[in-house]
Parts: C-alpha cells; sequence; structure tokens
C-alpha cells in the first residue's frame, strides 16, 4: 500500500475559521449583508450578477465590462479591469465567466477577492466562495458552523 501525502502543511496558520454559509459583503459593488455559500468543492467564486457584457467605448475601443450586481439596476458598474476565463460548470458545460478583483467583508474584516460574474438567479445564494479565495486566506471551513443556515436537499414544504 502507498504512502498518501497529506497536501503542504508549511503554511498551516489559519487566519480565519468559517461555516458552510457566512453573511459577506461587497462593499464596492454595494452589495451588503448577503448570506454567502462557502463551497470547497468549487474552485473559483461567483456573485448574481445580470445584464453582463462587454462594450466598446471612445476612439481607441476600450473594453468596459458592464453589469448589475444581485439584479438591482441601481447597483449597476461598469469597469476596465477585467479579464475572461472559461470554467467548466458542475453539469460539466464549459462557461465564459468575466472575472474582477475586488474586496470581500467577512466578519468585519476586509479580504481581496477574484470573483466571476455569473447570472445565479437559480441558485439559492448569490454568492459563492471557492478553494482559491480559501486557500489564499488560510480559511478552514468548519461544516458544523452555521449548519442551521443549510437547508439543502431539505423538504422546504
Amino acid at each position: 500500500m502507498k504512502n498518501l501525502i497529506l497536501g503542504n502543511r508549511r503554511n498551516t496558520k489559519t487566519e480565519l475559521v468559517l461555516g458552510c454559509f457566512e453573511v459577506a459583503s461587497i462593499p464596492s459593488l454595494g452589495i451588503t449583508n448577503e448570506l454567502a455559500k462557502i463551497d470547497t468543492g468549487a474552485y473559483s467564486g461567483a456573485i448574481h450578477c445580470t445584464d453582463i457584457k462587454v462594450v466598446r467605448r471612445g476612439a481607441e475601443k476600450r473594453r468596459i465590462l458592464k453589469f448589475t450586481p444581485a439584479g438591482d439596476p441601481k447597483l449597476a458598474a461598469e469597469t476596465e479591469n477585467f479579464h475572461e476565463t472559461y470554467i467548466r460548470s458542475a453539469t460539466g458545460h464549459r462557461i465564459k465567466r468575466y472575472i474582477i478583483d475586488t474586496e470581500i467583508e467577512l466578519h468585519g474584516k476586509l479580504y481581496p477577492i477574484r470573483i466571476g460574474l455569473s447570472d445565479r438567479t437559480e441558485m439559492k445564494r448569490s454568492i459563492l466562495i471557492g478553494r482559491r479565495f480559501l486557500r489564499e486566506n488560510n480559511v478552514c471551513v468548519d461544516v458544523r458552523i452555521n449548519q442551521e443556515l443549510d437547508n439543502e436537499g431539505k423538504n422546504t414544504e
């Protein structure tokens, strides 16, 4: 039987312990006190946005990403600082995703986050925090914390 190596243990200082759901804010987008899903099964994170599109502006045809955080027209935003990537969805489909760098507030502290913009209308939570953020910020997830908020799979009739 082969020995298993259980990860890189050089950086084991946990900065923060989160539950499977946490209240989060993204101040730069006007998002406050949303219940975020902490998903160790997802690599990247996502925030619910609608009307996501790239437009060209000016004589130099600068690329501008326009989007509406939380589907709220009052929060409509745009940025030149973004990039595109392709992600594989949970259903196995390849999807183009626009990524921005911003900050997320958890437990009263701001953390840098690279997050994708996605129409999450059909999802229960508007913010998803994935493994990349958790690793970069030395976060440990204890699924016993906030477990009362985990109503997935339960009959909610």
